[in-house]
C-alpha cells in the first residue's frame, strides 16, 4: 500500500492514510482484513439493505441444516424439497455414509425435524440405538416398542393394506390386496432366510404363496391370521396346495417336499433365536397421522439375526401402510399425504444371511412413484461391498447408485475409490473426506474435544461440484440428540 498524497486547492500536498490504515514503520496498516460478516434472509426480512446484498450458489430450498464451510452461507437440503421444489435430483432418497460418531443421525434429524414442519410425515421404520425416539415424541409422535416380550409385529397382519381394502372397489381393492400379499410372502421368505442362512428354494416360495391364499380365504372377515395359522395350512395340505407342491397325489411325498419348510415355520413360533416377534398379534397399529417410530432397540447387538428381521419387518410394514395410503388417495378416499422414511443400521441387515439383498431392494425401489422420500444410513461403501455373493454385492451397490443425494461424513482413505465409482470426487473432495475422519488430540486434559470431523458433510449429486457444510445443531436438538447419554 502506497502513501495516499492529496492536493487542496491552494494548499500544499497532505498525507493521508491508505485503505488499510497509515502505511510505513509504526503505521500501524493492518496486513489482513478480516471478511464482513454475512447473513441470508428473505427479500422481505433484509430488504431495507438493499443495496447491500448478494447472490449465493448454494441451493436456497429445503430444510436449512447447516453451513458452507467456504462461504459461510446456509445450506438448504433435503431429498425431497431437492426432488420436488428445487428439480435438482431426480429420485427423492438419501444415502448418508460415515465413520461412527461423526454425525449420521444428526443430520437425518434435522431432516425428519424440518420435513414434520413442511407437512411430510416422518417414519422411522426401526431405532436400534435408539436415535429417533426423544424426537418422536417431541413432535407428538408414535412411538411403537418391539422386542422380546415388549411388543409384537405380525408379519401377516396386512394393516393399513386390509382397512384401505375395505373402502375400496373393483381394481383398486384387489390391486392392494395383491400387493399386500405380495408383500407378506417377501417378508415370511426373508425370515426363513434370516433363520436358515440361506433363501427357501422356489418351490417353497410357491408353496408358502398358495398357503397365504387359502389362509386369506379362510379368516375373510376375522382378525388377522399369525404364523401359526399358516403353519397349520401347511400341515392341513389343502388340494389347491399340494398342487403346487407336486407330490403327485403321494401325501408322503408332499410330507417330504414340505419337511424343511415346515421346520422353519414351527422355528419362528418357538424361543429360538427369532423368538416370537414375528407370530404374536401386532401389540400396537400403526397410525398414519403423525410422525411414528419403531423402536426395536431392546434386541441387544449379539442378536443379529433378530435385529435383522425386526428391521425388515418394521420397513415392509412401513412400506405396506404408505401404499395403503397412495391407494387411498388415488381413490379420492384420502387426502394426498407425502413420507420420509428412514432405514438406519442398513448393513445389519445385509449381513444377516445371503439373499437378503433381494428382499431389501424389493422394498426400496419405488418410492419415488409411490410419493415417499427415503434416507438409507450405513457406516460405508464396504459395507454394501462386503458381501459373499457377487449377484448381492451387485444389487447392493445399487442402493447408493440410484440414490438421488449422496451425504458423506469422514471416510477412511481406503473408501475413496469405492465412493469414487458412484460419485465423481475430486482430489480435494476426497482429502477433506479423509481428514474428518480423523479421531480427536490425545490430550487427557482436554476429553470435550470432539472429533474434527464431527458434523461435517459432503453433498454430492452426480457429477457436479459438492458442497461441504458443517451442521449446526440447536440447544433443544442438543438435549434429543445425545446419543452418548448413558455414558455420562
Amino acid at each position: 500500500m502506497t502513501k495516499a498524497l492529496v492536493r487542496r486547492p491552494g494548499t500544499a500536498l497532505v498525507r493521508r492514510p491508505g485503505a488499510r490504515g497509515w502505511p510505513g514503520r509504526g503505521g500501524g496498516a493492518h496486513a489482513y482484513l478480516s471478511p464482513a460478516p454475512e447473513w441470508r434472509g428473505t427479500t422481505v426480512q433484509v430488504c431495507g439493505l438493499w443495496p447491500y446484498g448478494a447472490g449465493s450458489g448454494t441451493p436456497r430450498r429445503g430444510v436449512p441444516v447447516g453451513r458452507d464451510l467456504t462461504s459461510g452461507a446456509t445450506i438448504c437440503c433435503d431429498p425431497i424439497s431437492w426432488f420436488q421444489r428445487a428439480k435438482l435430483i431426480s429420485n427423492p432418497s438419501a444415502f448418508v455414509l460415515g465413520q461412527p460418531g461423526l454425525g449420521k443421525s444428526s443430520l437425518v434429524r434435522r431432516w425428519v425435524l424440518g420435513l414434520a414442519g413442511y407437512g411430510v410425515t416422518p417414519m422411522i421404520v426401526g431405532d436400534l440405538k435408539p436415535d429417533y425416539v426423544d424426537l418422536t415424541r417431541a413432535l407428538g409422535g408414535q412411538v411403537i416398542e418391539l422386542g422380546r416380550g415388549r411388543g409384537y409385529l405380525n408379519v401377516l397382519d396386512p394393516g393399513e393394506a386390509g382397512r384401505a381394502a375395505s373402502r375400496l372397489t373393483g381394481n383398486a381393492r384387489r390391486a392392494i390386496l395383491a400387493d399386500s400379499q405380495a408383500r407378506r410372502l417377501t417378508m415370511v421368505c426373508a425370515l426363513v432366510t434370516i433363520l436358515r442362512r440361506s433363501p427357501p428354494t422356489d418351490r417353497e416360495e410357491s408353496i408358502l404363496a398358495e398357503c397365504l391364499a387359502v389362509l386369506d380365504d379362510r379368516h375373510e372377515g376375522r382378525p388377522a391370521p399369525v404364523l401359526r395359522d399358516l403353519l397349520q395350512v401347511l400341515r392341513d395340505a389343502p388340494p389347491t396346495v399340494r398342487q403346487v407342491a407336486l407330490d403327485r397325489g403321494d401325501r408322503t411325498r408332499y410330507d417330504a417336499i414340505t419337511e424343511g419348510l415346515e421346520s422353519s415355520l414351527a422355528g419362528l413360533l418357538g424361543r429360538g433365536r427369532l423368538g416370537e416377534v414375528f407370530a404374536q398379534p401386532t401389540s400396537e397399529p400403526m397410525q398414519l397421522d403423525r410422525p411414528v417410530c419403531f423402536d426395536i432397540s431392546s434386541i441387544d447387538d449379539s442378536e443379529g439375526a433378530l435385529q435383522a428381521a425386526a428391521l425388515m419387518a418394521c420397513w415392509s410394514y412401513g412400506f405396506g401402510a404408505v401404499s395403503a395410503a397412495q391407494a387411498l388417495t388415488d381413490a379420492g378416499l384420502a387426502p394426498q399425504r407425502r413420507f420420509f422414511l428412514v432405514l438406519d443400521e442398513l448393513w445389519r441387515v445385509l449381513r444377516a444371511s445371503s439373499g437378503l439383498v433381494e428382499r431389501v431392494d424389493t422394498l426400496t425401489r419405488l418410492n419415488r412413484q409411490r410419493g415417499v422420500g427415503q434416507a438409507m444410513v450405513t457406516h460405508s461403501m464396504r459395507d454394501l461391498l462386503a458381501l459373499p455373493d457377487e449377484a448381492d454385492r451387485l444389487k447392493a451397490a445399487g442402493f447408493a447408485e440410484r440414490a438421488g443425494l449422496i451425504a458423506a461424513a469422514g471416510l477412511p482413505e481406503d473408501e475413496m475409490p469405492r465412493l469414487g465409482r458412484v460419485v465423481a470426487l475430486t482430489s480435494v473432495e476426497q482429502q477433506r473426506l479423509t481428514e474428518w475422519s480423523t479421531p480427536p488430540g490425545w490430550d487427557p486434559q482436554d476429553d470435550d474435544t470432539p472429533p474434527p470431523g464431527r458434523g461435517n458433510f459432503l453433498l454430492k449429486v452426480g457429477g457436479r461440484p459438492g458442497i461441504t457444510m458443517h451442521v449446526d445443531l440447536t440447544p433443544a436438538e442438543l438435549d434429543l440428540y445425545d446419543t452418548n447419554r448413558k455414558w455420562h
